[in-house]
């Protein structure tokens, strides 16, 4: 090492992002970018969880997925990864398995409830996109951190929790669910979680619900045009804030 030079610790990164109903070619790039931001980061890129070794070979973990579940096998290799004190940043839809009939109704099936625990959720059903507002549970915690209430424009995602969370923000919705999903009563005081830690001792998941975005084709087959290009929360300055925090927040020693 030359005169001058500082150290920097390699942190070996696996992200997983494809699925159904999302612009996946967005959400990658876009996670990319940050990702190139942070130079001690080294980032593989996969579709699902079948690359065992470069799990093992992980030291962070950043999914945006949508119906990509891992098989009993790639489910231990995880829980391995979390022993090892691995952390684990989950987007939006990696935390659902929608299933739609003949009719068009979506529901979400309860099949996969081990990896659900592990994430610490599962995702049900979501109001019209629209906008809501996002309250700050712990203002003193770094990663919310000097962020006060704001709206933005998304999916308000109604989840069934699994285990203890540590709540960072939340929305509330006492309400039915768009119409299409079979499961649209939500009718509960309750704070919907928007950002949460899970302790998987010594690892840990930090979840962050929100994050939709959809282009033209990407509703096939159910349709061939979708009529508009969502970015949503992603053209929110507080989401990419939280994105950054994330990424540090998961890159760190």
């Amino acid at each position: 090492m030359s005169q001058g030079q500082t150290s920097l610790e390699r942190r070996n990164v696996l992200l997983v992002c494809s699925g159904t109903y999302h612009d996946f070619d967005y959400a990658r790039a876009e996670l990319l970018r940050r990702l190139l931001d942070q130079p001690q980061a080294r980032t593989r890129v996969a579709e699902d969880y079948a690359n065992l070794e470069a799990i093992r070979q992980a030291d962070a973990l950043i999914t945006y997925t949508t119906d990509v579940v891992p098989t009993a096998e790639q489910q231990s290799e995880l829980e391995q990864f979390l022993s090892r004190g691995g952390r684990w940043f989950a987007l939006h839809g990696t935390n659902a398995i929608v299933e739609i009939d003949d009719q068009g109704y979506a529901s979400s099936p309860r099949v996969s409830g081990e990896f659900m625990e592990m994430l610490g959720s599962q995702f049900i059903a979501h109001p019209p996109k629209g906008h809501f507002e996002v309250h700050n549970a712990q203002p003193e915690h770094p990663l919310v951190q000097d962020i006060d209430s704001f709206t933005v424009d998304d999916e308000l995602y109604l989840v069934e929790t699994h285990g203890e969370l540590d709540v960072l923000l939340y929305a509330n919705f006492n309400g039915k669910a768009m119409k299409g999903f079979t499961e649209r009563e939500f009718f509960s005081d309750e704070p919907r979680p928007i950002l949460y830690l899970k302790d998987h001792d010594p690892g840990q998941i930090l979840y962050l619900t929100l994050g939709h975005c959809r282009g033209h084709l990407d509703m096939q087959p159910l349709m061939d045009w979708y009529p508009e290009v969502e970015r949503c929360s992603w053209e929110s300055p507080v989401f990419d804030q939280l994105l950054d925090r994330g990424i540090r927040w998961m890159l760190r020693p």
